[in-house]
């Protein structure tokens, strides 16, 4: 119980008895009691931020402020009251979880509970209330900047990874805020693109995974983005935030303002928008606290006071945001969270390690008992990665490197030599926080010496392990920030030839949040793709290639050959065509459905690695399948088989086929479910896979809902999207 005198908290001397307010209660009665003793302009205060990462409470009814949080992969360092700069704390080094796509590749709903279960501990243990977390827009164009913080390209297995994640999270009465809510999938152009998107493909590709995050997940925050849907941007949007997160999908948790996704005070108090945040100039403009400003803060308050706006809707904006704090801060829970501990390090490293994909392997890989003298090229073997990127830059307590990871796995078995071989350094200083390899990546040699000298040192090398791929420098995984193309960039692909010409012993690790294009693949004997994979990235890249890990990521997204054969390619559909006149730029999802491998398989466009491909160090046999109906859902069920002398794991993917139907787009198959098994060697299991009968429906936009067509569905069975040798039937003729 915590006491309360309203009376005596207006100042005036007081003998009257404290009211006494039950922690224990119902939420809902918290809120109301709350709701109604708060004046009008707390009410208003409580909506809008008053600093970069916080908005107010309620201090004279012992209500707290509300902390918010960048993610989805570390909790950020703290920063200034009214700008974006560390503030130089001692105690806010974090650990850094691997990004997103790589939680993604494990294909493991449970190892995503794990993530979000770490990380809500730690944002619990600093104080934060709502985790900016986890990010589900689909990876429409490979040259997003931002995709690393995203689940892929499908959006089943975008909503399967992000439940668990979102439920994690909260078991600390953390928020999870899904963003960004919605159709924010570039980031060129991000706060003026206004998205041209057929309901259909809205409803089938860019709002299942918010869905499930919201209904199966009961996420508590979500955040509306910066694009615009409609000629209205998505934190103005009614139909995005009112129509269909609030009213179809039920949702009671708060919407939290993209910071400075608010632009006009009459279209954001129409659009249904909850706490808006990181509008315009902070800190005080000339004799005004500039949070003042915000168009939710005292533009709002003059049009409640002369009755322009409604009392009725104000409070259910303070309803949710209330509920938010009772969930969070003020739940009834003695809880406190972990920071930076053994057991947060172990779920990153876990993660990294079965996230990694190993794409193309002749032999080299597990690194052999007779390998003596390895040479590690690239910049990014010593790199930390974890700086830069945008707001997931993160101040990590530490970040092991791909070459300190090798050496420590080795040491006493193998010599780990490193040249640089090219340069492209990046962000080693991102909003007051240092990088730690800010001495080694100094450099005096010019790129035809860096070339030569890793040339030469690998000509006389048992293995050459080169690390490469992307930075998160501007274009090249950063927010904010597109590619510019689909290559590698600083020269890398002429150092991969040069070093394959020097050594045919080599392994090419790509480090990337996106698909690269690889024109050099058939010059490596074996290809990894890692990711960023935050504290322990050198220990799950070495368990990797060492073999303490069997590999067995596979991949989130299509690896294409050339931007030429990806959906978007043409200026219509991306960056979109500028408006006369206008800041605005108008963006045609004219593919439709077709995304990722929906794409290169309807339209027959080969691809250099197919959407859920992966390889490991053991092989797989899958069975045939049976399928039965059980209600509401078809039961799959397939013997998996380990044929190797390791053990190791296997993703069965299931796709499913649907009858044609004249004038109607299909696929020509989509993801329907999937299981990761674990097998010993020698052994067999039998999967079970359940898959709901809704997965076969398809969103008509002529009565604005969900039908499924009677016909023939194909359900294929195999371990990637090109990988399907076993099919089975099923005829559906309605409920």
């Amino acid at each position: 119980m915590i006491a309360v005198s309203c009376v005596a908290a207006f100042g005036a001397a007081s003998q009257e008895t404290p009211v006494y307010l039950d922690y224990t209660a119902p939420i809902e009665e918290r809120v109301e009691d709350a709701l109604s003793r708060m004046t009008l302009e707390e009410k208003v205060r409580v909506l809008h931020a008053q600093s970069k990462f916080s908005s107010a409470g309620v201090p004279r009814l012992g209500i707290p402020e509300l902390w918010c949080a960048d993610g989805p992969h570390g909790i950020r360092g703290e920063v200034f009251w009214d700008n974006w700069d560390n503030a130089g704390w001692t105690n806010d080094s974090c650990t850094a979880f691997p990004a997103l796509t790589c939680l993604a590749a494990t294909w493991r709903p449970e190892l995503a509970y794990e993530y979000g279960r770490a990380i809500g501990e730690e944002a619990r243990y600093r104080g934060k209330d709502v985790l900016l977390a986890p990010g589900v827009n689909m990876l429409r164009t490979p040259l997003n900047g931002r995709n690393f913080e995203y689940l892929g390209e499908d959006p089943l297995l975008t909503s399967v990874m992000a439940v668990p994640y979102i439920k994690g999270v909260q078991s600390n009465n953390v928020a999870a805020c899904l963003k960004h809510y919605a159709l924010n999938n570039n980031e060129l152009n991000r706060n003026e693109s206004d998205v041209h998107v057929s309901d259909r493909a809205l409803y089938e590709i860019y709002l299942p995974a918010f869905r499930a995050g919201v209904e199966k997940g009961g996420a508590w925050a979500v955040m509306p983005s910066y694009n615009l849907f409609e000629n209205r941007h998505a934190c103005e949007n009614p139909r995005l935030i009112k129509e269909i997160l609030k009213e179809s999908w039920g949702f009671d948790g708060v919407t939290v303002s993209d910071w400075g996704g608010a632009h006009d005070t009459d279209k954001v108090l129409d659009g249904g928008l909850d706490l808006e945040m990181g509008t315009g100039t902070d800190g005080l403009t000339a004799d005004m606290n500039a949070y003042d400003t915000y168009h939710m803060a005292n533009p709002y308050l003059e049009r409640l006071r002369d009755g322009r706006e409604s009392e009725a809707v104000l409070d259910d904006h303070v309803r949710r945001v209330l509920r938010t704090i009772f969930r969070t801060s003020m739940a009834p829970s003695y809880w406190k969270g972990r920071f930076t501990c053994p057991e947060h390090y172990a779920v990153a490293r876990r993660i990294g390690g079965e996230g990694i994909v190993l794409l193309k392997n002749n032999g080299l890989l597990p690194v052999s008992d007779k390998v003596r003298n390895i040479l590690m090229v690239g910049e990014n073997a010593v790199k930390m990665l974890t700086i830069g990127g945008g707001s997931s830059s993160l101040k990590a307590q530490h970040e092991i490197s791909p070459l300190q990871g090798l050496r420590d796995a080795l040491r006493g078995r193998a010599e780990v030599d490193w040249e640089r071989g090219y340069i492209g350094a990046g962000p080693v200083v991102y909003n007051n926080v240092r990088s730690r390899d800010f001495a080694l990546l100094s450099e005096t040699r010019d790129s035809a010496m860096l070339v030569a000298d890793a040339v030469r040192m690998a000509g006389n090398a048992d293995l050459v392990i080169f690390v490469g791929g992307l930075n998160k420098e501007d274009h090249q995984d950063c927010e904010d920030r597109d590619r510019l193309s689909l290559g590698l960039p600083y020269g890398q692909e002429a150092l991969i030839g040069a070093l394959a010409e020097a050594n045919r012993n080599l392994v090419v690790v790509n480090i990337s949040g996106n698909p690269v294009a690889m024109p050099w693949a058939d010059k490596a004997g074996a290809i990894v793709q890692d990711w960023y994979l935050g504290s322990e990235a050198g220990n799950s890249l070495a368990d990797v290639l060492t073999g303490a890990v069997n590999p067995s990521g596979r991949l989130p997204f299509t690896v294409p050959y050339r931007m030429e054969d990806t959906p978007v390619w043409g200026e219509r559909r991306y960056p979109g065509i500028k408006r006369p006149d206008s800041r605005i730029y108008d963006i045609y999802y004219d593919e439709d459905i077709l995304i990722g491998y929906r794409w290169y398989d309807t339209k027959s466009i080969p691809v250099q690695f197919p959407f859920g491909y992966g390889l490991g160090y053991t092989t797989f046999g899958i069975g045939r399948p049976s399928l039965t109906r059980d209600g509401d859902s078809y039961r799959l069920e397939v013997a998996v088989s380990n044929t190797g002398d390791r053990s190791g794991a296997e993703t069965v993917q299931v796709y499913v086929t649907s009858p044609e139907v004249k004038g109607l787009l299909r696929e020509k198959r989509k993801l329907a479910g999937f299981a990761k098994v674990d097998l010993d060697a020698g052994e067999t299991r039998t999967v079970t896979i359940d898959i709901p009968v809704s997965v076969l429906a398809y969103y008509d936009e002529t009565t604005s809902s969900w039908r499924i067509t009677p016909g023939k569905y194909t359900f294929a069975v195999g371990s990637s999207s090109a990988d399907l040798p076993h099919r089975v039937a099923a005829r559906y003729e309605g409920n």
